[in-house]
């Protein structure tokens, strides 16, 4: 797993009263055979910086981000998956107009979050349009 740096409000960081030791252990718990990688994460993570984790699939990406969100009281973790469809109210959220109170509400996207998890998508895009299908004549 490459790391290169998880964006947390400053607030939300580990004070330094062994907390980060804590965090360490629960996410181990869920997270087995990373410590470094965890480790890693978590120094960024104190120090307010981000984090790009890059590896295969299945290799506990999302889970880590999650543990470490989980294991910070009071943080929230949203996941945005990137699909050739993307929009930016996707990322950001949207203004949705009431009938009833005739007024827009803002429904804020997952960038509002504390831990934010980009997930790139390099799969093919089998069986799912016409032009994908022509493109990848195995699919069904």
């Amino acid at each position: 797993m490459k790391l290169a740096y998880p964006a947390v409000m400053p607030a939300q960081t580990p004070a330094p009263d062994g907390s980060a030791a804590r965090i360490l252990a629960n996410v181990e718990q869920v997270v087995v055979g990373k410590h470094d990688e965890i480790t890693l994460v978590l120094a960024a993570l104190i120090s307010g910086g981000h984090v790009l984790l890059e590896d295969v699939p299945g290799t506990a990406k999302t889970i880590l981000a999650r543990a470490i969100a989980q294991s910070i009281g009071g943080t929230t973790f949203a996941r945005i998956q990137c699909t050739p469809d993307l929009q930016p109210t996707d990322i950001t959220g949207l203004s949705i107009f009431d009938q009833r109170t005739r007024e827009f509400e803002f429904r804020p996207g997952p960038v509002f979050a504390n831990v934010v998890l980009v997930d790139e998508t390099n799969a093919r895009c089998r069986g799912r349009s016409p032009r994908c299908s022509r493109q990848w004549p195995n699919a069904r």
